[in-house]
């Protein structure tokens, strides 16, 4: 990627409202005329990459308003091409596939043929409880729909589109070129009908002639039990409208779980820890733990040691693939030393050390975090079980 931080905007020789065509039709113009296997220029590469960093930005709706509201920092940590070659797949590369070749992939990919709507995405933020017990949200999202008056044709109802002259309804130019490795064709979008191959004559009130309006609408998702942060849901059919008839594009919704107060979570499993006091280790002790259907008895067997765990199978949190399939919840004792202690018990304790074996070498006692923090104990101790 390029390291200049010249405006995009004045890159593609375009005002900031410009439209999404008119960002495509700038594009393909600057690209064809500067690649490097047509232009002579001495600095043609770096012109050429530069209109790609441009077009990459400004093409895509979520990149193009962190740009319009940040500048250059808007993109700070983001490679505007996604982490792919700028030259490659159908935007970029494939637009200037077309304008030096054309044929049936020109005419296939204009824009007056039928074009899928764009995907759209959104990032929801989940308590811990929804996510492992599942839920429904409504989500407000922002898409282009088809206008209610044309239905997308984009003229005022009653009215047609009229076959452009120009390129007699293929939205393309071609002319033949001699080079110094013969003759090729050379075809551009119509420069009359910006490649539709048709005009309106009578542009839609409501629209515009757009064909679509943008409008904020309520769409609601199904949360399965047991998702993460990181998982996506996909909506299809609930992004863009197409353009056209083309089909809409799809919805996809980026998981984001808070943290529990309760558990810790590893995968499918989770993980409780109990403090117990020196009385209840060596005696044992009934006590409540909380579970995901709620509090329920647990016997602390006596002579428990600090890390000790109970497992509690089928307990933990579902497969959001196979709801029938669950992790395990771990109880993991932790024994309390007090810190302060009354004369009695001091008294207490003392004459209960004179009857008691010496302590175990470090270690020996089960408490096997050996100083790490809870989760790296986790990790550390039931990863190599399977984990989630």
């Amino acid at each position: 990627m390029t390291t200049n931080k010249k405006d995009y905007y004045d890159i593609l020789g375009l005002p900031r409202e410009a439209s999404p065509e008119d960002v495509k039709r700038a594009f393909r113009r600057l690209a064809f005329e500067h690649h490097p296997d047509r232009s002579r220029s001495s600095d043609a590469e770096r012109r050429f990459k530069e209109i790609n960093e441009a077009y990459e930005v400004l093409r895509d709706e979520r990149k193009r308003a962190a740009y319009d509201r940040f500048g250059h920092a808007g993109l700070a940590g983001s490679d505007p091409f996604g982490g792919a070659d700028p030259f490659s797949g159908f935007s970029g590369f494939g637009d200037i596939f077309d304008a030096f070749f054309g044929g049936a992939r020109g005419r296939q990919s204009r824009r007056g043929g039928p074009q899928r709507g764009d995907d759209l995405a959104l990032r929801m933020r989940l308590p811990f409880e929804d996510a492992v017990r599942g839920t429904e949200k409504d989500v407000r999202i922002g898409r282009n729909e088809l206008c209610d008056t044309c239905r997308g044709a984009g003229s005022e109802p009653g009215t047609a589109a009229e076959t452009c002259p120009l390129c007699k309804g293929s939205g393309e130019i071609r002319r033949s070129q001699q080079s110094l490795f013969g003759q090729y064709v050379n075809v551009s979008p119509c420069s009359r009908c910006h490649g539709e191959g048709r005009i309106i004559t009578r542009p839609c009130a409501e629209c515009g002639g757009a064909g679509r309006i943008k409008r904020q609408i309520s769409v609601r998702v199904t949360v399965p039990a047991g998702v993460d942060s990181g998982n996506r849901i996909r909506l299809g059919g609930e992004g863009e409208a197409g353009m056209h008839g083309g089909a809409p594009g799809d919805l996809y919704i980026e998981l984001d779980v808070a943290p529990s107060s309760v558990f810790e979570r590893e995968g499918r499993n989770l993980f409780h820890r109990v403090s117990v006091n020196i009385a209840q280790a060596a005696l044992g002790a009934d006590i409540l733990i909380p579970t995901l259907e709620g509090d329920e008895p647990f016997t602390v067997p006596s002579g428990v040691q600090s890390g000790q765990s109970f497992r509690l199978k089928g307990r933990g949190v579902a497969d959001p693939k196979d709801q029938r399939s669950r992790g395990d919840l771990f109880i993991v004792a932790s024994i309390h030393v007090p810190d302060r202690l009354t004369d009695e018990q001091r008294t207490l304790l003392e004459e209960l050390a004179t009857t008691l074996p010496a302590a175990p070498e470090h270690g020996a006692d089960g408490d096997n975090r050996d100083g790490k923090g809870f989760m790296d104990w986790i990790k550390d101790t039931f990863s190599p079980r399977g984990g989630a």
